[in-house]
C-alpha cells in the first residue's frame, strides 16, 4: 500500500536544466574546453556532481588531481548558486503543485529525494517547500543514483517502509535506484517510455491513472 510519494526534484517538480548547463559551460570554457554541448549535459542527468564533472573533463585531454577536481566541482556549484538567485515559481513544471496538493489531500506523506545539495534552496526559492514533508538530498548521502541511498533516507525520514513508497523520477538511474529497494516507480519526462518504470507519463500535468497507482488510498 502506498503511504508516501517521493519526488526527484529537477525534471520532475522543477526545471533547472538550463542553469546546470550554463554553470558547467562556464567551467568548461575556463578549463579550455569549448566543445561541451547540451548533448553532453544530458549524460549528467541523475548522477552526482563529481560524475558530472568527469563528463566535462572527458571532453578535454588534461589529467587533474582529486584536489583539483573537487575545486572544479565547487566552482561549478558556486556558479550554479549564483544563477539560482534568480530562480522563482516560474521554474515549477506544469502540474507539479496540483499533483502535490492532490497527494496531500489523500493523507499521504510527500518527500523529495534529490542528489543535489541545493535541493532545499531550490524548494525554498520556488515556494514548493511548504508542500513537502521531508527532504533527502546530497547533504544526507555519500552515494549517488543508481545507488538507492537517497530514497532510503527519504523513506526513513518519512517514517515509512520502502515498499510503502512511490518514487517519481525522470531518469533511468533514479528508477533503477528505487526498484533496487522495492519501491514502486512512476517515470515522467520526455523519456518516460524508456525508463522501465512501473507506471509512466509525459509529466505531472498528464492524465495519470492515480487510482490505479495509489489504489485504496486515492
Amino acid at each position: 500500500m502506498i503511504l508516501g510519494v517521493i519526488f526527484d526534484l529537477d525534471g520532475v517538480l522543477v526545471s533547472t536544466d538550463e542553469l546546470h548547463f550554463k554553470a558547467w559551460k562556464i567551467l568548461a570554457e575556463e578549463l579550455g574546453i569549448d566543445t561541451f554541448t547540451k548533448e553532453d549535459n544530458k549524460k549528467q542527468k541523475g548522477v552526482s556532481r563529481m560524475e558530472s564533472l568527469e563528463v566535462v573533463l572527458g571532453k578535454g585531454s588534461k589529467i587533474y588531481t582529486q584536489v583539483e577536481k573537487e575545486e572544479f566541482a565547487e566552482r561549478k556549484n558556486n556558479y550554479y548558486k549564483e544563477l539560482l538567485e534568480k530562480l522563482d515559481e516560474q521554474a515549477i513544471l506544469p502540474g507539479a503543485i496540483e499533483c502535490l496538493k492532490m497527494i496531500k489531500s489523500k493523507g499521504l506523506l510527500i518527500g523529495v529525494g534529490s542528489v543535489s545539495r541545493n535541493a532545499p534552496l531550490i524548494l525554498e526559492r520556488t515556494g514548493l517547500l511548504s508542500h513537502i514533508d521531508k527532504v533527502s538530498c546530497g547533504l544526507d548521502i555519500t552515494r549517488s543514483k543508481p545507488d538507492p541511498e537517497v530514497f532510503e533516507v527519504a523513506a526513513n525520514k518519512l517514517g515509512l517502509k520502502n515498499e510503502d513508497c512511490l518514487v517519481v523520477e525522470d531518469s533511468m538511474a533514479g528508477i533503477a535506484a528505487a526498484k533496487a529497494v522495492h519501491m514502486k516507480t512512476l517515470g515522467v519526462g520526455p523519456e518516460h517510455a524508456q525508463l522501465r518504470a512501473d507506471y509512466a507519463a509525459p509529466g505531472l500535468a498528464a492524465d495519470i491513472d492515480w487510482i490505479g497507482i495509489l489504489g485504496d488510498n486515492y
